[in-house]
Protein backbone atom coordinates (compact mmCIF):
# COMPACT_ATOMS: atom_id res chain seq x y z
CA UNK A 1 0.00 0.00 0.00
CA UNK A 2 1.31 3.02 1.36
CA UNK A 3 2.34 5.18 4.34
CA UNK A 4 -0.31 4.00 5.65
CA UNK A 5 -2.67 7.05 6.91
CA UNK A 6 -5.56 8.60 5.67
CA UNK A 7 -5.42 11.49 7.70
CA UNK A 8 -3.84 14.45 6.08
CA UNK A 9 -2.49 16.25 9.20
CA UNK A 10 1.09 15.25 8.30
CA UNK A 11 4.31 16.20 8.51
CA UNK A 12 4.08 18.33 5.73
CA UNK A 13 0.54 19.98 6.33
CA UNK A 14 1.34 20.79 9.53
CA UNK A 15 4.70 22.35 8.73
CA UNK A 16 2.68 24.19 5.73
CA UNK A 17 0.20 25.48 7.79
CA UNK A 18 3.23 26.65 10.89
CA UNK A 19 4.88 28.69 7.66
CA UNK A 20 1.93 30.91 7.04
CA UNK A 21 0.82 31.20 10.30
CA UNK A 22 -2.25 29.78 11.02
CA UNK A 23 -1.53 27.41 13.42
CA UNK A 24 -3.91 27.85 16.62
CA UNK A 25 -2.69 26.81 19.87
CA UNK A 26 -4.39 23.77 21.18
CA UNK A 27 -5.07 22.65 24.32
CA UNK A 28 -7.42 19.46 23.87
CA UNK A 29 -5.31 15.95 22.18
CA UNK A 30 -5.94 15.57 18.90
CA UNK A 31 -6.06 12.41 16.38
CA UNK A 32 -3.68 10.91 13.55
CA UNK A 33 -2.17 8.76 10.76
CA UNK A 34 -1.03 5.12 10.68
CA UNK A 35 1.36 2.96 8.35
CA UNK A 36 3.74 2.49 5.50
CA UNK A 37 3.71 -0.40 2.96
CA UNK A 38 5.30 0.10 -0.06
CA UNK A 39 4.80 4.20 -0.17
CA UNK A 40 7.46 5.39 -2.12
CA UNK A 41 8.72 4.52 -5.97
CA UNK A 42 12.11 3.60 -5.15
CA UNK A 43 11.36 1.62 -1.93
CA UNK A 44 8.71 -0.20 -3.28
CA UNK A 45 11.26 -1.87 -5.53
CA UNK A 46 13.36 -2.93 -2.46
CA UNK A 47 11.37 -4.93 0.21
CA UNK A 48 13.99 -5.97 2.60
CA UNK A 49 14.25 -1.92 3.44
CA UNK A 50 10.71 -1.19 3.22
CA UNK A 51 9.42 -0.04 6.87
CA UNK A 52 5.50 -1.00 7.25
CA UNK A 53 4.48 0.04 10.84
CA UNK A 54 6.43 1.51 13.85
CA UNK A 55 4.96 1.62 16.94
CA UNK A 56 5.96 3.22 20.78
CA UNK A 57 3.77 2.56 23.67
CA UNK A 58 4.73 1.81 27.66
CA UNK A 59 5.02 -1.43 28.53
CA UNK A 60 1.61 -3.05 30.23
CA UNK A 61 3.14 -5.75 32.13
CA UNK A 62 6.12 -3.64 32.56
CA UNK A 63 5.70 0.17 32.83
CA UNK A 64 9.17 0.84 33.87
CA UNK A 65 10.11 0.53 30.42
CA UNK A 66 8.46 1.53 26.68
CA UNK A 67 8.16 -1.13 23.97
CA UNK A 68 9.69 -0.28 20.32
CA UNK A 69 8.44 -2.51 17.42
CA UNK A 70 9.38 -1.93 14.41
CA UNK A 71 8.19 -4.01 11.35
CA UNK A 72 9.91 -4.60 7.72
CA UNK A 73 8.90 -6.13 4.88
CA UNK A 74 5.32 -5.70 3.62
CA UNK A 75 3.12 -8.35 2.45
CA UNK A 76 5.51 -11.71 3.25
CA UNK A 77 3.74 -14.89 1.64
CA UNK A 78 3.49 -17.45 4.51
CA UNK A 79 4.40 -20.06 1.66
CA UNK A 80 7.46 -18.58 -0.12
CA UNK A 81 10.29 -21.47 0.09
CA UNK A 82 12.14 -22.73 -0.89
CA UNK A 83 13.90 -18.66 0.42
CA UNK A 84 12.26 -17.36 2.95
CA UNK A 85 11.93 -13.54 3.83
CA UNK A 86 14.59 -12.77 6.27
CA UNK A 87 16.50 -9.15 7.45
CA UNK A 88 18.73 -8.08 4.45
CA UNK A 89 22.69 -8.19 5.60
CA UNK A 90 23.28 -5.57 3.98
CA UNK A 91 21.09 -3.27 5.02
CA UNK A 92 21.46 -0.79 8.53
CA UNK A 93 18.22 -0.79 10.38
CA UNK A 94 17.81 1.68 12.46
CA UNK A 95 15.64 3.41 15.19
CA UNK A 96 15.94 6.76 16.67
CA UNK A 97 15.11 8.90 19.52
CA UNK A 98 14.65 12.17 20.08
CA UNK A 99 14.70 12.93 24.02
CA UNK A 100 15.37 17.04 23.67
CA UNK A 101 12.66 17.54 21.33
CA UNK A 102 15.39 19.86 19.24
CA UNK A 103 14.35 17.22 16.05
CA UNK A 104 17.89 15.90 16.10
CA UNK A 105 18.32 11.79 17.21
CA UNK A 106 20.01 11.98 20.53
CA UNK A 107 20.10 7.93 20.94
CA UNK A 108 20.14 5.37 17.97
CA UNK A 109 19.50 1.67 18.56
CA UNK A 110 21.32 -0.06 15.24
CA UNK A 111 20.49 -3.29 14.15
CA UNK A 112 22.58 -5.58 11.64
CA UNK A 113 21.83 -9.04 10.51
CA UNK A 114 24.21 -11.59 9.11
CA UNK A 115 23.13 -14.99 7.62
CA UNK A 116 24.85 -18.06 7.88
CA UNK A 117 24.56 -21.81 5.54
CA UNK A 118 25.37 -24.47 7.94
CA UNK A 119 25.15 -27.01 4.40
CA UNK A 120 25.15 -25.25 1.09
CA UNK A 121 25.13 -28.36 -0.93
CA UNK A 122 21.21 -28.71 -0.08
CA UNK A 123 18.76 -26.75 -1.00
CA UNK A 124 16.73 -26.86 1.82
CA UNK A 125 15.60 -24.12 4.54
CA UNK A 126 15.92 -27.22 7.12
CA UNK A 127 17.08 -30.72 6.38
CA UNK A 128 14.93 -32.48 9.29
CA UNK A 129 12.46 -31.62 12.37
CA UNK A 130 13.59 -28.83 14.24
CA UNK A 131 12.71 -28.65 17.94
CA UNK A 132 12.82 -26.04 20.62
CA UNK A 133 16.10 -25.85 20.69
CA UNK A 134 17.48 -24.78 16.99
CA UNK A 135 18.63 -27.96 16.43
CA UNK A 136 21.46 -28.86 13.39
CA UNK A 137 19.06 -29.46 11.08
CA UNK A 138 17.85 -25.58 10.80
CA UNK A 139 20.49 -24.82 7.79
CA UNK A 140 19.82 -20.96 7.06
CA UNK A 141 20.20 -19.44 10.03
CA UNK A 142 20.28 -15.69 10.81
CA UNK A 143 22.01 -13.46 13.66
CA UNK A 144 21.20 -9.68 15.15
CA UNK A 145 23.98 -7.03 15.94
CA UNK A 146 22.88 -4.11 17.95
CA UNK A 147 24.60 -1.14 18.65
CA UNK A 148 23.47 2.06 20.08
CA UNK A 149 25.16 5.73 19.66
CA UNK A 150 24.87 8.31 21.59
CA UNK A 151 25.22 11.99 20.41
CA UNK A 152 28.56 13.66 21.57
CA UNK A 153 28.26 15.97 24.28
CA UNK A 154 29.90 18.58 22.09
CA UNK A 155 27.21 18.86 20.06
CA UNK A 156 29.28 17.76 16.89
CA UNK A 157 27.03 15.97 15.17
CA UNK A 158 24.24 18.53 15.17
CA UNK A 159 22.02 18.03 11.80
CA UNK A 160 23.97 14.74 11.17
CA UNK A 161 22.89 11.06 10.69
CA UNK A 162 25.05 9.55 13.93
CA UNK A 163 25.86 6.68 11.91
CA UNK A 164 27.87 8.41 9.63
CA UNK A 165 28.87 11.14 12.71
CA UNK A 166 32.61 9.71 13.45
CA UNK A 167 32.43 11.42 17.32
CA UNK A 168 29.14 9.53 17.96
CA UNK A 169 29.54 7.32 20.98
CA UNK A 170 28.66 3.71 20.12
CA UNK A 171 28.25 0.67 22.79
CA UNK A 172 27.65 -2.79 21.45
CA UNK A 173 24.21 -3.75 22.92
CA UNK A 174 24.19 -7.61 21.88
CA UNK A 175 26.01 -9.92 19.27
CA UNK A 176 25.58 -13.31 17.82
CA UNK A 177 21.30 -13.33 18.53
CA UNK A 178 19.48 -15.56 16.64
CA UNK A 179 16.58 -14.15 15.04
CA UNK A 180 13.36 -16.37 14.77
CA UNK A 181 13.01 -19.24 11.57
CA UNK A 182 10.66 -18.60 9.27
CA UNK A 183 6.91 -20.81 10.11
CA UNK A 184 8.00 -23.48 7.44
CA UNK A 185 5.19 -25.64 8.78
CA UNK A 186 4.27 -28.67 11.11
CA UNK A 187 6.44 -31.10 10.15
CA UNK A 188 9.47 -29.00 10.13
CA UNK A 189 9.06 -27.27 13.20
CA UNK A 190 6.58 -28.98 15.14
CA UNK A 191 6.89 -26.55 18.37
CA UNK A 192 7.36 -23.03 16.64
CA UNK A 193 5.80 -21.62 19.42
CA UNK A 194 8.55 -22.65 22.25
CA UNK A 195 11.39 -22.41 19.28
CA UNK A 196 10.20 -18.81 18.77
CA UNK A 197 10.22 -18.17 22.98
CA UNK A 198 13.51 -19.06 23.05
CA UNK A 199 14.90 -16.24 20.91
CA UNK A 200 13.73 -13.38 23.00
CA UNK A 201 16.25 -12.32 24.54
CA UNK A 202 17.41 -10.91 27.48
CA UNK A 203 20.29 -8.25 26.91
CA UNK A 204 20.57 -7.35 30.94
CA UNK A 205 19.97 -3.88 32.30
CA UNK A 206 16.54 -4.79 31.75
CA UNK A 207 16.28 -4.67 27.99
CA UNK A 208 15.29 -7.40 25.69
CA UNK A 209 14.84 -8.01 22.04
CA UNK A 210 13.54 -9.89 19.16
CA UNK A 211 13.85 -10.10 15.37
CA UNK A 212 11.87 -12.43 12.89
CA UNK A 213 8.35 -12.97 11.32
CA UNK A 214 5.25 -12.10 12.72
CA UNK A 215 1.85 -12.37 11.91
CA UNK A 216 1.01 -8.23 10.20
CA UNK A 217 -0.92 -6.50 12.97
CA UNK A 218 -1.47 -3.59 10.62
CA UNK A 219 -5.12 -3.05 9.88
CA UNK A 220 -6.96 -1.28 6.72
CA UNK A 221 -9.07 -2.29 4.23
CA UNK A 222 -6.41 -0.85 1.49
CA UNK A 223 -8.23 -2.71 -1.29
CA UNK A 224 -11.20 0.01 -1.17
CA UNK A 225 -9.39 2.79 0.28
CA UNK A 226 -7.12 3.15 -2.47
CA UNK A 227 -9.96 2.26 -5.24
CA UNK A 228 -11.36 6.29 -4.89
CA UNK A 229 -11.73 5.82 -1.08
CA UNK A 230 -14.12 3.01 -2.00
CA UNK A 231 -16.33 2.40 2.03
CA UNK A 232 -18.01 -0.71 1.31
CA UNK A 233 -20.57 -0.52 4.21
CA UNK A 234 -20.83 3.25 4.79
CA UNK A 235 -20.36 4.82 7.21
CA UNK A 236 -17.87 2.19 8.13
CA UNK A 237 -18.27 1.96 11.52
CA UNK A 238 -20.28 -1.68 11.87
CA UNK A 239 -17.89 -3.63 9.77
CA UNK A 240 -18.43 -4.85 6.09
CA UNK A 241 -14.30 -4.09 5.47
CA UNK A 242 -12.05 -6.52 4.19
CA UNK A 243 -8.27 -6.65 5.74
CA UNK A 244 -6.00 -6.46 3.26
CA UNK A 245 -2.98 -7.79 5.69
CA UNK A 246 -4.89 -10.45 6.64
CA UNK A 247 -2.85 -13.84 5.98
CA UNK A 248 0.46 -11.70 5.92
CA UNK A 249 3.84 -11.84 7.65
CA UNK A 250 6.12 -8.65 8.72
CA UNK A 251 9.47 -8.94 9.96
CA UNK A 252 9.61 -7.23 13.17
CA UNK A 253 12.69 -5.82 15.54
CA UNK A 254 10.98 -5.20 19.10
CA UNK A 255 13.09 -3.81 21.70
CA UNK A 256 11.98 -3.51 25.72
CA UNK A 257 13.70 -0.77 27.03
CA UNK A 258 13.81 0.41 30.13
CA UNK A 259 12.17 4.58 30.34
CA UNK A 260 15.31 5.91 32.59
CA UNK A 261 17.55 4.50 29.64
CA UNK A 262 16.32 7.14 27.22
CA UNK A 263 15.21 9.94 28.70
CA UNK A 264 17.64 13.06 28.53
CA UNK A 265 17.83 13.04 32.46
CA UNK A 266 18.27 9.62 33.17
CA UNK A 267 14.43 9.22 35.17
CA UNK A 268 11.75 7.38 34.77
CA UNK A 269 8.93 10.58 34.76
CA UNK A 270 5.94 10.42 36.52
CA UNK A 271 4.66 14.04 35.96
CA UNK A 272 3.28 14.32 32.24
CA UNK A 273 4.01 17.81 31.90
CA UNK A 274 7.53 17.53 33.05
CA UNK A 275 10.67 18.14 30.80
CA UNK A 276 11.94 14.32 29.91
CA UNK A 277 8.38 13.16 29.55
CA UNK A 278 8.17 13.54 25.96
CA UNK A 279 10.10 10.96 23.61
CA UNK A 280 10.21 10.98 19.65
CA UNK A 281 11.04 8.23 17.32
CA UNK A 282 11.40 7.42 14.24
CA UNK A 283 12.95 4.27 11.84
CA UNK A 284 15.04 3.87 8.96
CA UNK A 285 16.78 1.90 6.45
CA UNK A 286 20.38 2.80 4.91
CA UNK A 287 22.22 1.23 2.59
CA UNK A 288 26.26 1.94 1.82
CA UNK A 289 26.62 4.46 -1.03
CA UNK A 290 28.54 2.18 -3.41
CA UNK A 291 27.69 -1.61 -4.20
CA UNK A 292 30.05 -3.10 -6.42
CA UNK A 293 28.58 -6.95 -7.77
CA UNK A 294 30.35 -9.52 -9.49
CA UNK A 295 30.51 -12.48 -10.57
CA UNK A 296 28.77 -15.74 -9.28
CA UNK A 297 26.51 -13.79 -7.08
CA UNK A 298 29.60 -11.77 -5.08
CA UNK A 299 29.00 -8.30 -3.92
CA UNK A 300 31.13 -5.86 -1.88
CA UNK A 301 29.38 -2.44 -0.68
CA UNK A 302 31.57 0.65 0.53
CA UNK A 303 30.89 4.52 1.47
CA UNK A 304 29.14 6.09 3.86
CA UNK A 305 25.52 4.66 4.93
CA UNK A 306 22.84 6.20 2.34
CA UNK A 307 19.63 6.37 4.49
CA UNK A 308 16.64 5.13 1.71
CA UNK A 309 13.86 5.03 3.97
CA UNK A 310 12.23 6.87 6.96
CA UNK A 311 9.21 6.43 9.18
CA UNK A 312 7.55 7.90 12.03
CA UNK A 313 4.15 9.40 11.95
CA UNK A 314 3.54 7.02 8.60
CA UNK A 315 1.30 7.98 5.55
CA UNK A 316 2.97 11.24 5.69
CA UNK A 317 4.99 10.08 2.31
CA UNK A 318 2.13 7.96 1.45
CA UNK A 319 -0.65 10.18 0.10
CA UNK A 320 0.63 13.70 1.29
CA UNK A 321 4.02 13.92 -0.26
CA UNK A 322 3.82 14.36 -4.01
CA UNK A 323 5.45 11.66 -6.52
CA UNK A 324 8.24 13.86 -7.80
CA UNK A 325 9.38 14.13 -4.14
CA UNK A 326 8.94 10.84 -2.47
CA UNK A 327 12.09 9.49 -3.02
CA UNK A 328 13.77 12.42 -1.46
CA UNK A 329 11.56 12.41 1.59
CA UNK A 330 13.09 9.24 2.48
CA UNK A 331 16.29 10.72 2.41
CA UNK A 332 15.28 13.30 5.14
CA UNK A 333 16.43 14.10 8.63
CA UNK A 334 13.74 15.59 10.80
CA UNK A 335 16.18 18.12 11.12
CA UNK A 336 15.64 18.85 7.58
CA UNK A 337 11.46 19.25 7.43
CA UNK A 338 11.19 22.46 8.75
CA UNK A 339 13.25 23.86 6.36
CA UNK A 340 11.60 22.13 3.64
CA UNK A 341 8.38 23.93 4.21
CA UNK A 342 10.43 27.14 4.09
CA UNK A 343 12.52 26.61 0.91
CA UNK A 344 8.53 26.13 -0.72
CA UNK A 345 8.89 22.53 -1.90
CA UNK A 346 5.69 21.41 -0.04
CA UNK A 347 2.94 24.12 -0.99
CA UNK A 348 0.61 25.34 1.98
CA UNK A 349 -2.60 23.96 0.06
CA UNK A 350 -1.64 20.53 0.59
CA UNK A 351 -3.05 20.63 4.12
CA UNK A 352 -5.04 23.61 4.06
CA UNK A 353 -7.58 22.35 1.30
CA UNK A 354 -6.89 18.24 1.45
CA UNK A 355 -7.47 16.01 -1.50
CA UNK A 356 -9.28 13.40 0.82
CA UNK A 357 -11.23 16.32 2.08
CA UNK A 358 -12.48 16.75 -1.42
CA UNK A 359 -13.24 13.25 -2.63
CA UNK A 360 -14.87 12.93 0.89
CA UNK A 361 -17.52 15.70 -0.65
CA UNK A 362 -17.37 14.89 -3.91
CA UNK A 363 -18.15 10.73 -3.59
CA UNK A 364 -20.42 11.13 -0.84
CA UNK A 365 -21.92 14.37 -0.53
CA UNK A 366 -20.31 14.66 2.94
CA UNK A 367 -20.48 18.04 4.10
CA UNK A 368 -16.93 18.97 5.24
CA UNK A 369 -15.73 21.90 7.26
CA UNK A 370 -15.46 25.37 4.82
CA UNK A 371 -12.11 27.47 4.01
CA UNK A 372 -8.36 26.60 4.89
CA UNK A 373 -8.63 23.38 7.20
CA UNK A 374 -6.84 25.29 10.31
CA UNK A 375 -8.34 22.04 12.44
CA UNK A 376 -6.25 19.35 11.27
CA UNK A 377 -3.21 20.76 13.61
CA UNK A 378 0.20 20.01 14.48
CA UNK A 379 -0.04 16.36 15.17
CA UNK A 380 2.67 15.22 12.77
CA UNK A 381 5.58 18.16 13.35
CA UNK A 382 5.62 19.27 17.13
CA UNK A 383 3.37 16.99 19.19
CA UNK A 384 -0.31 18.04 20.67
CA UNK A 385 0.20 20.80 23.49
CA UNK A 386 -0.89 19.31 26.38
CA UNK A 387 -0.35 15.71 25.58
CA UNK A 388 2.80 14.90 23.73
CA UNK A 389 4.40 18.34 22.54
CA UNK A 390 7.92 18.56 24.01
CA UNK A 391 8.68 22.20 25.65
CA UNK A 392 10.54 24.84 23.10
CA UNK A 393 10.33 21.63 20.17
CA UNK A 394 11.69 21.85 17.39
CA UNK A 395 8.88 21.18 14.14
CA UNK A 396 9.72 17.78 12.57
CA UNK A 397 7.69 14.87 12.02
CA UNK A 398 7.97 12.11 14.47
CA UNK A 399 6.44 9.13 16.13
CA UNK A 400 6.34 11.30 19.54
CA UNK A 401 4.72 9.18 23.19
CA UNK A 402 4.87 11.11 26.44
CA UNK A 403 5.88 7.85 28.94
CA UNK A 404 4.54 9.66 32.11
CA UNK A 405 0.82 8.76 30.90
CA UNK A 406 0.49 4.81 31.78
CA UNK A 407 -1.04 2.31 30.00
CA UNK A 408 -4.20 1.07 30.59
CA UNK A 409 -6.00 -2.28 30.98
CA UNK A 410 -8.34 -1.85 28.35
CA UNK A 411 -7.68 1.33 25.74
CA UNK A 412 -10.27 2.20 23.29
CA UNK A 413 -8.95 1.26 19.90
CA UNK A 414 -9.96 5.05 19.03
CA UNK A 415 -6.99 6.30 21.16
CA UNK A 416 -7.25 9.55 22.03
CA UNK A 417 -10.63 10.15 20.37
CA UNK A 418 -11.69 7.76 22.76
CA UNK A 419 -10.77 9.23 25.87
CA UNK A 420 -7.72 7.01 26.03
CA UNK A 421 -4.57 9.28 26.41
CA UNK A 422 -2.31 6.63 26.24
CA UNK A 423 -3.50 5.46 22.62
CA UNK A 424 -2.55 7.02 19.51
CA UNK A 425 -1.63 9.49 18.75
CA UNK A 426 0.25 9.58 21.81
CA UNK A 427 2.56 6.44 20.43
CA UNK A 428 0.93 4.27 18.76
CA UNK A 429 -0.28 0.50 20.43
CA UNK A 430 -0.71 -2.66 17.89
CA UNK A 431 -4.89 -2.25 18.68
CA UNK A 432 -5.11 1.57 17.48
CA UNK A 433 -7.85 2.00 14.91
CA UNK A 434 -5.91 4.60 12.71
CA UNK A 435 -7.58 4.54 9.78
CA UNK A 436 -10.86 5.04 11.59
CA UNK A 437 -9.44 7.99 13.46
CA UNK A 438 -7.79 9.88 10.39
CA UNK A 439 -11.04 9.43 8.01
CA UNK A 440 -13.01 11.28 11.18
CA UNK A 441 -10.37 13.77 11.43
CA UNK A 442 -10.50 14.66 7.60
CA UNK A 443 -14.33 14.52 7.96
CA UNK A 444 -14.21 17.37 10.44
CA UNK A 445 -14.82 15.81 13.83
CA UNK A 446 -12.13 18.23 15.63
CA UNK A 447 -14.52 21.14 14.57
CA UNK A 448 -17.60 19.75 15.14
CA UNK A 449 -18.06 16.31 16.85
CA UNK A 450 -21.93 16.15 16.43
CA UNK A 451 -21.99 15.67 12.78
CA UNK A 452 -23.42 12.43 11.13
CA UNK A 453 -21.64 10.35 9.55
CA UNK A 454 -18.39 12.38 9.32
CA UNK A 455 -17.87 11.06 12.48
CA UNK A 456 -18.66 7.62 11.71
CA UNK A 457 -16.15 6.98 9.18
CA UNK A 458 -14.13 4.15 8.81
CA UNK A 459 -13.14 1.50 6.66
CA UNK A 460 -15.31 -1.43 8.07
CA UNK A 461 -11.52 -3.08 9.55
CA UNK A 462 -11.99 -2.57 13.38
CA UNK A 463 -8.78 -5.04 14.53
CA UNK A 464 -5.82 -7.42 13.46
CA UNK A 465 -6.64 -10.26 11.67
CA UNK A 466 -4.82 -12.30 14.09
CA UNK A 467 -6.42 -9.48 17.72
CA UNK A 468 -6.54 -12.61 20.17
CA UNK A 469 -3.17 -14.18 19.34
CA UNK A 470 -1.68 -10.57 20.39
CA UNK A 471 -0.10 -10.93 24.00
CA UNK A 472 -0.03 -9.25 26.99
CA UNK A 473 3.94 -9.21 27.33
CA UNK A 474 6.59 -8.95 25.17
CA UNK A 475 7.02 -8.64 22.26
CA UNK A 476 3.18 -8.88 21.86
CA UNK A 477 2.36 -9.78 18.19
CA UNK A 478 0.83 -12.95 16.90
CA UNK A 479 3.10 -15.44 15.87
CA UNK A 480 3.85 -15.78 11.81
CA UNK A 481 1.12 -17.57 9.91
CA UNK A 482 2.46 -21.01 8.65
CA UNK A 483 3.63 -21.61 5.24
CA UNK A 484 1.80 -25.22 5.31
CA UNK A 485 -1.50 -24.16 6.33
CA UNK A 486 -1.50 -21.31 3.82
CA UNK A 487 -4.56 -20.89 1.31
CA UNK A 488 -6.42 -24.17 3.85
CA UNK A 489 -9.75 -24.10 4.60
CA UNK A 490 -11.09 -22.41 8.03
CA UNK A 491 -11.55 -25.91 10.13
CA UNK A 492 -7.91 -27.16 8.87
CA UNK A 493 -6.24 -24.30 10.36
CA UNK A 494 -7.98 -24.11 13.37
CA UNK A 495 -7.44 -27.94 14.04
CA UNK A 496 -3.81 -27.16 13.31
CA UNK A 497 -3.47 -23.96 15.29
CA UNK A 498 -4.65 -25.66 18.17
CA UNK A 499 -1.91 -28.01 18.07
CA UNK A 500 0.12 -25.08 18.89
CA UNK A 501 2.34 -24.24 15.95
CA UNK A 502 1.25 -21.31 14.08
CA UNK A 503 -2.21 -19.69 12.20
CA UNK A 504 -3.09 -19.05 8.78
Amino acid sequence: MAKRSLFWVSLAGVMAMLLVSIVPAFETPQAAEASSHREAPLISQDPVADATDLYAFVSPENPDTLTLISNWIPYENAASGPNWFRFGDDVLYEIHVDNVGDAQDHIVYQFRFKTKVINGDTFLHNTGVVGENMDAEYNLRQYMYIDRLDYPGDGSCKDQALSNCATARRTSIAADKEVAPANVGAKSFPVYPMTAAKVVHNLGNGMKAFAGPRADPFFADIGSLFDLLTIRNLPGNKGGGVNSFAGYNVHTISMQIPISMLTKDGTKPTDPNGGSSVLGFWSTSSRRATTVRGALGASSSSGPWVQIERLGMPLVNEVVIPLKLKDAFNNLMPSQDFKLIQAGTIPASIILKPELGVLLNKLYGLTLPAGDRTDILQVFLTGVKGLNQPANVVPSEQLRLNVAIPPVAKGSSLGVLGKDLAGFPNGRRLTDDVIDIELRVVAGILVDSTVSPNNSLGDGVDFPARVNDITGTFPYQALPYSGLLSGTSAQECKTTFVQGYGGC
